[in-house]
């Protein structure tokens, strides 16, 4: 099975059961032109406690991997659980979305799209690079930080930086703001009472 199906089958299961989502990641980045690699699909969805069980018996019928108890142990901590292609190896990584104001405004702006020929909707450019900036700093991933670089190196002047000025200090990620490479063009400054 190709990422086409897997995503095909991911994007069908959660709209079958009315679980708004919002691919986030690497694929997402993909669809705003900076692509690399990936055997995952980072997929940010906010179920309903009834919603999420259906969701879990449909990926399983459809012959995938996914754990009814990782399922629920991720609604009750707003965290992650996986739907897992045993033949291709293809993952996706449902995150249920956190309740905070960043990721409540994030999962609000998500976009309509389409990749590899689905429809599905987006984590917008600036989005991507606040999460990114954050899992950078959680993990200190180099390739994180080159992903920021290449968002907004093709983002360009449609970049909305009065956005980024106003969470970063929010998500606690200045410092790592600050270890973007930037050769081609200049970032945003943060705001003046963070620098």
């Amino acid at each position: 099975m190709g990422l086409s199906a897997f995503l095909t089958r991911v994007v069908e299961g959660l709209t079958a059961e009315r679980i708004p989502a919002m691919l986030t990641g690497s694929l997402a980045a993909a669809v705003h032109g900076a692509t690399r690699a990936t055997l995952d699909l980072d997929v940010v969805i906010d179920p309903s406690p009834a919603a999420l069980p259906r969701f879990v018996a449909r990926m399983r019928a459809a012959g995938y991997y996914v754990s009814d108890e990782a399922a629920r142990d991720a609604l009750a901590a707003r965290s992650m659980f996986n739907v897992i292609d045993p033949t291709s190896g293809w993952k996706a990584d449902l995150i249920v979305r956190k309740h905070r104001a960043f990721s409540e405004v994030e999962f609000a702006r998500r976009e309509p799209s389409e990749l590899l020929g689905v429809a599905c909707d987006v984590a917008t450019v600036e989005d991507l690079v606040l999460a990114k900036l954050e899992w950078a700093t959680l993990g200190g991933s180099a390739r994180q930080l080159e992903d920021v670089a290449t968002l907004l190196r093709l983002a360009g002047p449609e970049l909305d930086e009065a956005y980024l000025r106003r969470w970063i200090p929010v998500l606690g990620v200045q410092a790592t703001w600050q270890r973007v490479p930037q050769p081609d063009t200049e970032r945003p400054s943060p705001p003046e009472h963070q620098r």
